[in-house]
């Protein structure tokens, strides 16, 4: 006999547990198989089939676009760089800077464009700019071209009339002729890089001025101090050696020249070019035939300033060579690497001071025998040859993958 079931409250299902049929939940009729849900009192019930048919809002969605994400992938990126969009005067502008920010043509393939370049096309025809126009860059390279010219020369002017003076007087008169002169091309240097194709605004870090005066008083002073060290000196006031100075003053106008060329050829290679790689392929051979060229003419600046003043060459061809990779550096946006090689080079010279003079300390001479036999060996001026050059080795493999990139030719 089963026992009496008591009165089930409203809304629920009742099963009957019956002993002869495998203890197997039998439903009472009318009921559904699917076990129901509990509904507040009043709710109207909502069927099952029509849930299942419309399988949620989120799905209708993706039936009706067919695909995720934003239909404009380039919006987003138009407005990150929206500043960088504004100011620019082409495209090749924001392909620059877009690879400055990290953008490469694997990048560009994730907003349907096939480079950087063709990215930037798209940038630079969406975003909106001023009504006003700027003259062509050409008119004002053309009116300021007397201006770069005379300011490339102006140091080198100064130094050989300097240097003539210098000839002609004796006593306290050379002295403040020699004074005189190196005020004067002090600001013949300022205004040379202030006005022509070296210039940099606000792109020089302030100890760069201090490392460049260090290395020129150095070509100046530093050999014949450093044989009178060695020597056991120094023993009164050391010679002079103001050959160096004034070939370096001489190449300032081609090596301005050089930058010039470098750049307006580099600007336009990367019209033409299509892909960052393909303009780093093609501007690096350029940056490589730049400096060439302007080792070739600083070489024949200092053969010929040599037959009136006599100096060493290598020396003074190494600090020029790498006095010109830095502000090539620090014309193109890479002022810190620039400063970084002459504080190098300032690093070794006063280095090679200190060790002789920390030589002379009791149970210290080993320390001078390297820079000893050096300068016994080959002279006081293979010392800065060495570290001027070593310093221009590092500052040329710098450049070669800094000033091949787009970035580096913005203007």
């Amino acid at each position: 006999m089963s026992e009496p079931t008591a009165p089930a409250p409203a809304g629920r299902t009742i099963t009957a547990r019956q002993p002869d049929a495998g203890c197997r939940p039998v439903a009472v009729a009318g009921t559904s198989r699917r076990p129901a849900v509990a509904a507040a009192p009043g709710a109207r019930p909502q069927p099952v089939g029509k849930e299942r048919a419309t399988g949620g809002t989120g799905g209708a969605a993706r039936t009706r676009t067919g695909r995720r994400g934003p239909a404009d992938p380039v919006k987003a990126l138009m407005h990150r760089h929206r500043e960088l969009c504004e100011r620019a005067v082409d495209p090749l502008e924001i392909a620059a800077g877009l690879e400055a920010h990290g953008v490469t043509d694997r990048t560009a393939a994730r907003f349907r464009h096939r480079d950087v370049f063709s990215l930037a096309e798209e940038l630079y025809a969406r975003v909106p700019r001023g009504e006003e126009s700027s003259p062509p860059a050409e008119d004002e390279d053309a009116a300021a071209r007397p201006a770069h010219l005379a300011s490339a020369l102006a140091p080198g002017a100064v130094a050989v009339l300097t240097a003539a003076c210098l000839r002609l007087t004796d006593g306290g008169a050379r002295l403040g002729v020699g004074a005189a002169g190196a005020v004067g091309l002090a600001v013949a240097l300022t205004w040379s890089l202030r006005r022509g194709a070296l210039r940099a605004p606000g792109r020089t870090v302030p100890v760069t001025r201090f490392l460049v005066g260090w290395l020129v008083a150095y070509s100046l002073l530093g050999d014949g101090l450093l044989a009178g060290l060695v020597a056991g000196g120094p023993d009164g006031p050391w010679p002079l050696a103001p050959g160096p100075l004034v070939g370096l003053a001489l190449a300032v106008a081609p090596a301005a020249w050089t930058a010039r060329l470098f750049a307006a050829r580099a600007r336009r290679r990367l019209g033409g070019s299509r892909a960052l790689e393909e303009f780093a392929a093609g501007a690096r051979p350029l940056l490589l035939g730049g400096i060439a060229l302007h080792t070739g003419c600083l070489i024949a600046l200092l053969v010929l300033t040599s037959l009136v003043l006599p100096m060493a060459l290598a020396p003074a061809v190494a600090l020029g060579l790498l006095l010109f990779l830095a502000r090539l550096l620090t014309v193109h946006g890479y002022p810190h690497a620039a400063a970084a090689g002459l504080g190098l080079a300032c690093a070794g010279e006063a280095l090679v001071l200190t060790t002789i003079l920390v030589g002379r300390l009791p149970g210290c001479d080993s320390l001078a025998r390297p820079v000893e036999a050096v300068v016994d060996t080959w002279g006081a001026a293979a010392v800065p040859a060495l570290v001027c050059g070593a310093a221009a080795l590092g500052l040329l493999v710098h450049a070669s993958a800094a000033l091949s990139r787009a970035s580096a030719h913005s203007t």
